[in-house]
């Protein structure tokens, strides 16, 4: 069954999803640290999910997924995201924007 947006003159949704590395032993102070980023993040018009959590089974491994209800909205929350700290401590990121038109369920 195909579930529409509800909104059909409303632009493509976006879903944001990757990982990013950062040092294993560091990992829990990142994600502590990226908690006000999270809820920032939920906070902000537009904003439909938000999430940074560890891979069970990779130390330094961490997975972005976000979903947002428009390109506009996501670009006014990116001017809040990050701090320098939290991105000096990325070593590498695999992150992709993809443009959502419709959505079914599994």
């Amino acid at each position: 069954m195909l579930i529409s947006n509800p909104d059909p003159w409303r632009s493509n949704l976006l879903i944001i999803a990757g990982s990013l590395r950062v040092e294993p032993g560091t990992r829990e102070a990142y994600l502590s640290d990226c908690e006000q980023v999270i809820a920032r993040a939920r906070a902000t018009a537009g904003c439909l999910d938000f999430l940074l959590a560890a891979d069970p089974l990779e130390p330094g491994r961490i997975h972005v997924y976000e979903r947002w209800e428009s390109a506009e909205q996501l670009a006014a929350f990116r001017g809040s995201g990050p701090d320098d700290a939290q991105e000096v401590a990325i070593l590498d990121a695999d992150v992709q924007r993809y443009l959502i038109a419709g959505v079914e369920a599994p």
